[in-house]
Parts: C-alpha cells; sequence; structure tokens
C-alpha cells in the first residue's frame, strides 16, 4: 500500500512518547505501515555476547540502543517555508512527460508528483 512519505524525508512527529520530535526516516515497511524516524522511539535492547559469521568472532552484547518503528499516521512531512519548519500534508499532481524509447520515437506518460498542501511546491 502506497505511503505519503519515503525514505530520507524529513517528518515531525505528531503522537506518541516523542510528539514533537524531528528526524529522517531511515527505513519504510509498507506491508505494516510503519517508519523508523532517527532519534525517535528509541528503545534499549539487552543482548548476549554470541559467536557469529565463519570465523568465530565473538559479537559484544550489553545494552544496546536502537530506533523502533513507529505508525507512519503518528508522522507528518516537514517542509521548509522560508527560514521555518512546518508540518504539511501531502498532494499528489499530475505532470506529463515526454519520454523516448531506445529506437528513438517519443511518447508521453502521466506521472504523479508529491506537492505540499501548504506552500504548493513540489516536494
Amino acid at each position: 500500500m502506497a505511503m505519503h512519505v519515503k525514505k530520507g524525508d524529513h517528518v515531525r512527529v505528531i503522537a506518541g512518547k516523542d510528539k514533537g520530535a524531528t528526524g529522517d526516516i531511515i527505513a519504510v515497511n509498507p506491508e505494516k505501515q510503519t517508519v523508523t524516524v532517527a532519534g525517535v522511539n528509541v528503545v534499549k535492547r539487552h543482548r548476549k555476547d554470541t559467536q557469529g559469521g565463519t570465523n568465530r568472532q565473538i559479537i559484544k552484547g550489553g545494552i544496546l540502543s536502537s530506533e523502533a518503528p513507529i505508525h507512519v499516521s503518528n508522522v507528518a512531512l516537514v517542509v521548509r517555508q522560508g527560514t521555518k519548519e512546518v508540518a504539511t500534508r501531502v498532494g499528489y499532481e499530475p505532470v506529463e512527460e515526454t519520454r523516448k524509447r531506445p529506437d528513438g520515437s517519443q511518447y508521453t506518460v502521466i506521472r504523479h508528483k508529491r506537492v505540499s498542501r501548504k506552500t504548493g511546491k513540489e516536494i
């Protein structure tokens, strides 16, 4: 299923324990409708020392911090408007594009570009 944000987008958390925090999306899972945002929803995992790989190296354990995914409905895309960063909704506008085939002939396609609803500019 399509989502309104992509990997690399700058977003603000609008609900949950990290409400108001901003960060870049580092992972997206469309099947579960979740995104992982850098520095948001940090959880601690307790890991044991383990032996891994073919050369039997010991992987150090301990208390490891990492980001956990949050639902995509809890984030809003952030765009720059002048010097401010504002949260916005995402719209889609059709754009007609001309492309070339390998044999040299041309054809037109309709592509949908993402547009900020607050600023009206392409994202």
